[in-house]
């Protein structure tokens, strides 16, 4: 047979839509609960009484859904896009990839049934039960095989940037997971942590952080070498500099765990190497942000023409601020000052509304109309007022988590002439709740901007059909 008479290979897309559809719904969840909780730290009374709508069961849910659903498909969909059309090679094993996606909805699932009824680990961002921890696992050692599987059945020689990122997003995060949940069962829905005491805390920790290290950064990273350069329809501005910023910060990532543990029963010289990794991190994190910066050179006009454009470069302006404030906040004297404060809240979350959220908006909106056989989203207008919105909901809810987080800083220190403490803890949360009415109303605009979103892609998707993508033969290539 022929060249000719041989049928095309097709990429999978199927897959590719399943998790962009599913990221754009999980978000709208996951902003939805974090928009109700802030406004129960607001106005307490909003939990009605009902166990099941506290606080303290819904915030979990909220962090989950946002990291792991929207954040999570949204890097699974993209990444099997990605790792295609960079391999020039259809999925490895696409049936397993459907089972990869219909496990990780259980996962989610599963962690919306159970937070709220109160089935905790109580560690941070890994809080599901042991049953839905090995379900997790099964995951992604799915996710994994179909990743690598695809990049090793490749028809190009050289492997990209940005399938380093999400490959070293799929292999730390498995590692961080397996090591931190070891546990003890007692029960169906109930374990005890296999460490204990402050070694425990260190070890929650090392997850803890570079689950922000690796989920929600190289991952991400991964997304920003794709798409960035894809909308400008411009190469990166420095290949060199890219693989100089992914084994930087790959190795500096791990060891800048124990910053969130300063002042505690954590050895002192741990904490202190956990601060000079944190700042060594800056330049890594900042030669990154400069180079998807640069890559519109040339091309600055598109940050006007252009709104996802905007939410790509944006993205980046909110990585390059986290990436500063974080390292400060590391340092030991700047951390008394800080710990425990809404200022620590604020830096979560510029990093993960502006950072996270503006970067996997653009690179849904990039991808959509591609997967759906339309030459854009349904209404342009409506991706500038969603831009508009987040990046003014964004603004308002960071700078308020500062400034409420500083002046509880200050007012916890304050003491008298003899000694005595000058305010109360009372008196600092009365002084913050200006400051919370502040976040809610940022919230309302970002979830507002989501669900802008959300319309845009049910009208894209209605509007269009699934297509099918021929990989390019190796000549074409």
């Amino acid at each position: 047979m022929n060249d000719q008479q041989q049928p095309a290979a097709l990429y999978d897309d199927t897959i590719v839509r399943q998790f962009a559809l599913m990221s754009v719904v999980w978000g709208v969840v996951g902003m939805l609960v974090g928009l109700f909780i802030a406004a129960q730290l607001a106005w307490p009374e909003l939990n009605f009484g009902i166990p099941w709508l506290s606080y303290g069961r819904l915030r979990p849910l909220h962090t989950n859904a946002v990291i792991f659903a929207f954040g999570g498909c949204a890097l699974m969909g993209t990444s099997y896009y990605v790792v295609q059309r960079t391999c020039q090679v259809p999925l490895f094993l696409g049936k397993l990839a459907q089972f990869h996606f219909w496990s990780w909805q259980a996962v989610i699932v599963a962690a919306a049934i159970s937070l709220p009824l109160g089935y905790t680990q109580g560690k941070e961002y890994a809080e599901l039960e042991w049953p839905i921890d090995i379900l997790i696992t099964i995951a992604w050692v799915a996710y994994a095989i179909v990743f690598f599987g695809t990049i090793g059945i490749r028809k190009v020689r050289h492997i990209y940037v940005a399938n380093w990122f999400y490959g070293s997003f799929i292999i730390a995060v498995a590692l961080l997971h397996i090591v931190n949940s070891a546990a003890v069962p007692a029960g169906w829905m109930k374990s005890y942590s296999a460490y204990a005491g402050v070694q425990d805390a260190m070890i929650q920790w090392w997850y803890g952080h570079n689950a922000v290290g690796f989920f929600l950064t190289a991952g991400f990273l991964g997304m920003m070498y794709y798409f960035i350069p894809k909308q400008a329809g411009r190469p990166v501005y420095s290949y060199r500099l890219s693989i100089v910023h992914f084994w930087a910060l790959i190795f500096t990532y791990m060891w800048a765990g124990p910053h969130h543990l300063h002042y505690t029963a954590l050895p002192d010289w741990t904490q202190s190497v956990g601060m000079v990794f944190s700042l060594i991190l800056l330049a890594p994190s900042w030669g990154g942000m400069i180079n998807g910066v640069m890559t519109l050179s040339g091309a600055w006009h598109k940050l006007r023409d252009d709104p996802i454009m905007r939410f790509l470069i944006v993205s980046l302006s909110f990585y390059g601020m986290s990436t500063f404030e974080g390292p400060m906040m590391s340092i030991k004297t700047v951390n008394a000052l800080s710990h425990y404060t809404d200022w620590t809240i604020g830096h979560v979350h510029s990093g993960a509304l502006g950072w996270v959220g503006l970067i996997t908006m653009g690179s849904l909106y990039y991808m959509i109309p591609r997967l759906f056989g339309q030459k854009q989203m349904h209404s342009v207008k409506a991706i500038e007022v969603h831009f508009w919105t987040a990046t003014i909901g964004i603004v308002l809810y960071i700078a308020a988590m500062w400034i409420a987080g500083v002046m509880q800083g200050l007012m916890w220190r304050a003491v008298n002439a003899d000694g005595t403490l000058t305010y109360t803890f009372v008196e600092s949360v009365k002084a913050t709740y200006p400051f919370y009415v502040i976040r809610v109303i940022g919230g309302v605009l970002y979830l507002g901007g989501m669900l802008v979103m959300a319309w845009n892609t049910w009208m894209t998707v209605a509007g269009g059909r699934s297509v099918r993508v021929a990989v390019p033969t190796p000549q074409a290539a």
